[in-house]
């Protein structure tokens, strides 16, 4: 499976059978993590085998079963933390998929367990990642158009178009990836700017929207490498 067919495929599982993760799954994992950590500037951390992260009443809330493994996604504190974490968070998703896992973001159905992560002072723990073999491959739900999260600042005759004939079909390509992106609530808070060509080079420009629940800059930063995957990562850059 490869990371296009894996974000297609995927789904969000929050029910996990009682069995262990292979070896050499775990091992693949850790690689991924290990260069994930040193590409993001990132505390990623694996806890195997530990069920009392997602027993609490939020967790039963949000529906979580039989979730014996997660990753921990933390990192140093800063004002691009969360986009980060959401992305190469994502990334990993995505990897864990491809190696036959199911997965759920989780950002307040859990508890921190002492003893099963290490922080620096400076560092600070923004979500979970359920991760492992699940009852069933999750179901689908019901996104926004191509036509709601995305535009060409381009004018054409006069105005400004949505991605469409106007627009390199790269980029409608890489909104599509981008709407199949797990958000919180499933609330699509992201929007995709196609801004034109300069020195050669296509330019595109990503932002959130406004959310009483919040959680959109996790959101905007899975939602990015959604479209990275599909609109291909060398055909434009970010502005």
């Amino acid at each position: 499976m490869t990371i296009q067919e894996a974000i297609e495929a995927r789904h969000s599982v929050r029910a996990y059978r009682e069995q262990p993760l292979e070896e050499e799954t775990v091992k693949a994992l850790e690689e991924e993590i290990a260069l994930l950590n040193r590409e993001g500037r990132l505390h990623i951390q694996l806890v195997l085998n530990e069920q009392k992260a997602f027993q609490g009443t939020l967790a039963k809330y949000g529906r979580f079963r039989g979730v014996a493994n997660y990753i921990i996604m933390a990192g140093k504190k800063s004002e691009d933390l969360e986009e980060r974490v959401g992305y190469y968070g994502e990334h990993l998703v995505l990897v864990a998929q491809t190696l036959g896992l199911n997965t759920c973001w989780a950002v307040l159905t859990y508890s921190k367990v002492p003893g099963t992560y290490v922080l620096a002072e400076d560092e600070k723990i923004v979500s979970y990642i359920a991760i492992g073999y699940g009852v069933t491959q999750g179901v689908g739900h019901k996104i926004k158009t191509v036509e709601q999260v995305s535009r060409s600042a381009v004018r054409t005759s006069g105005s400004y178009r949505n991605a469409s004939d106007d627009t390199p079909s790269w980029f409608r390509k890489g909104v599509e990836a981008a709407l199949l992106a797990p958000t919180a609530v499933n609330q699509q808070k992201f929007f995709f700017e196609y801004l034109g060509k300069e020195n050669n080079r296509h330019k595109v420009h990503a932002k959130r929207s406004f959310s009483l629940i919040g959680y959109t800059r996790i959101d905007l930063g899975i939602a990015k490498y959604h479209f990275e995957v599909g609109a291909g990562k060398d055909n434009f850059i970010w502005v």
